[in-house]
């Protein structure tokens, strides 16, 4: 039992022998031999690797667009021609306004008619006669008659005071009945010379004039008896828009 644990101190011993020598060796080795201190050399960077460019990337050609087939061609109509410039319209003439006949001959012919003999003054010469019509106008129009033709008067004679006359009405039949003065009868025929009278009654003188001149310079023979026919209502026309168609029966 003691063996073990002599042993033991033994080993004890001889370790720190040892260990003590050991020391005094080490100690003495570094006393005799104290190399000189050298400065560690300056470390020198090592230059970072040059980096090695990419070689440039070349790029891909991009693939082109297949081109879309051209559409059909479209055949486009030609361009007409401008078209002339039109000559502007000429409006037609203008009727020329024909003289009115002045000593025209002409062939008057009769027709039946409806009379009523009158008689008046120069002074209210227009209105006797506008009276006369408004008469027999009525008469016809309360026969319902229409008359075929234009109220006329026939100047039977003539005077300084005034002077007598007829004033006849064209019908196509005799009316049943007559007023006072009336009668049925004709109106003038045969040949006479035709003028006409535009605007009042009042200015009849002046046609007339003409008229007389006429014959005159013609060496004309006419017969005693002036016609007048009506061409425009004197029942119903202004006095100075009348128009009148003088005949003058001749001999």
């Amino acid at each position: 039992m003691n063996r073990p644990r002599s042993f033991h101190a033994a080993w004890l011993g001889l370790v720190s022998v040892a260990a003590l020598t050991l020391g005094a060796a080490v100690a003495s080795a570094q006393t005799e031999t104290k190399p000189a201190e050298t400065k560690p050399a300056a470390e020198t960077p090592t230059p970072p690797a040059a980096a090695t460019p990419a070689p440039p990337s070349t790029p891909t050609p991009a693939t082109p667009a297949t081109p879309a087939p051209p559409p059909a061609a479209t055949e486009t109509p030609a361009t007409p021609p401008p078209p002339a410039a039109q000559a502007p319209a000429v409006p037609p003439a203008a009727k020329v306004q024909t003289a009115d006949p002045f000593g025209e001959e002409i062939t008057l012919e009769p027709k039946t008619a409806v009379i009523l003999k009158g008689k008046a003054g120069w002074d209210n010469a227009f209105e006797s006669l506008i009276e006369a019509f408004k008469s027999v106008t009525a008469l016809l129009a309360k026969e319902g008659i229409k008359p075929n033709g234009n109220p006329m008067i026939v100047y039977t004679s003539t005077d300084d005071n005034g002077f007598t006359f007829q004033a006849e009405i064209p019908v196509p039949e005799a009316p049943k009945t007559l007023g006072k003065s009336m009668s049925m009868g004709t109106t003038p025929d045969g040949k006479a010379l035709k003028f006409v009278h535009r605007g009042s009654y009042d200015n009849m003188d002046n046609t007339y004039e003409a008229i007389t001149n006429h014959l005159d310079d013609k060496k004309l023979e006419a017969k005693d008896t002036f016609v007048e026919e009506y061409v425009t209502d004197p029942l119903t026309t202004a006095e100075d828009k009348l128009v009148i168609n003088v005949y003058v029966p001749m001999k």
